[in-house]
């Protein structure tokens, strides 16, 4: 246990001479985090629109009034010769056509035809866009004609509650799920980098030369840099997550933390076996690009494990990011 111990804290000295490796670090579990979370959204958020009013009535201005921040940027008008110019060029996303006389069959019962245009080069803001727009003029048509209600052809009424996420904010997921891909990548990085580190500088000769034995140096790598990952972990947590970005955590911090230690185990013992196949930190990241991409795309955070292949499902049984996942989820998530 000696031997382990002082390895471990030889590690943390070579460690902090790697000062790319400390940067990483930081930057991962920091600034990594919150820009993941504040900057990639696949919600539709200020959003340009237009609107070609033909008909320039009451509830056409009131429709075209609708659209405001934080969705959609205030309407503007255009004419009808200018919707492809500008559909081209990228100027707006959507252009809502109302046409002559869409006042007048509304109050007469008529169904009116609204045609909306769609610059869909804009995916992420495209489909769900759509749906914003068809939301907020069935409210202009409802406020319009005293109803008091959203206008609707379903013929029930159907109440939506979200659990665990009420406004269902990206941020919230987005956040933790960078926490959890860090740790991952991270441990395998660390250990993979030290066990290189230590080839380049031959000291790895010296080691193993020495009274000490191959799993005494093996345990050193895993517990020291697994260490130093729960650390910035649980600052990650408590800073960045809920300070910074007002994120709630429902469960119990400690216990997410418990169960990382014990899923840094594997995580490091991969990045060991990568360091040793490894001569260079070259081949270390072609290595690492083509074993990390799959277990965090294939483990169910980015995609549900139901909506995947059956043999993918059951193949990613046999990986542990894939119940660490589950874990982190039940934990942080629904607590």
């Amino acid at each position: 246990m000696r031997n382990i111990l002082f390895l471990g804290i030889k590690e943390f000295f070579s460690l902090k001479r790697d000062v790319i490796l400390l940067i990483l670090i930081v930057y991962a579990f920091t600034v990594g985090i919150y820009i993941a979370a504040e900057g990639r959204s696949i919600a539709v958020h200020n959003a340009a629109i237009a609107v070609v009013d033909e008909d320039d009535s009451p509830l056409s201005r009131a429709i075209t009034e609708s659209f405001y921040p934080p969705y959609f940027q205030r309407a503007e008008r255009i004419s009808l010769a200018e919707v492809n110019t500008l559909l081209d060029s990228g100027r707006y996303t959507f252009v809502l056509m109302i046409p002559d006389g869409f006042e007048a069959d509304v109050l007469k019962g008529r169904v009116p035809t609204l045609q909306v245009n769609i610059d869909a080069t804009v995916i992420t803001q495209a489909g769900i866009g759509a749906g914003y727009i068809q939301s907020i003029i069935f409210k202009a048509l409802g406020d319009f004609l005293n109803t008091g209600e959203v206008l609707s052809q379903q013929p029930i009424e159907q109440i939506i509650r979200m659990k665990f996420n009420p406004n269902l904010e990206e941020s919230w997921f987005i956040a933790l799920m960078q926490i959890i891909n860090h740790v991952t990548m991270l441990g395998i990085i660390l250990t993979g980098a030290a066990l290189i580190r230590e080839r380049e500088h031959g000291t790895i000769e010296h080691l193993l030369v020495m009274p000490i034995k191959p799993v005494e140096i093996l345990l050193a790598k895993i517990w020291s840099n697994a260490l130093v990952i729960i650390l910035v972990v649980m600052f990650s947590i408590y800073i960045v997550v809920q300070e910074w970005l007002s994120v709630p955590v429902a469960g119990s911090v400690p216990l997410f933390l418990l169960g990382t230690a014990f899923y840094l185990f594997s995580a490091t013992a991969m990045g060991v076996f990568m360091g040793t196949f490894a001569r260079s930190m070259p081949q270390m990241g072609l290595l690492f690009i083509l074993i990390i991409l799959p277990m965090i795309l294939l483990s169910g955070g980015a995609t549900p494990q139901e909506s995947m292949p059956l043999f993918v499902q059951t193949l990613m049984q046999f990986v542990p990011s894939t119940h660490y996942v589950d874990f982190a989820q039940a934990i942080l998530y629904r607590g």
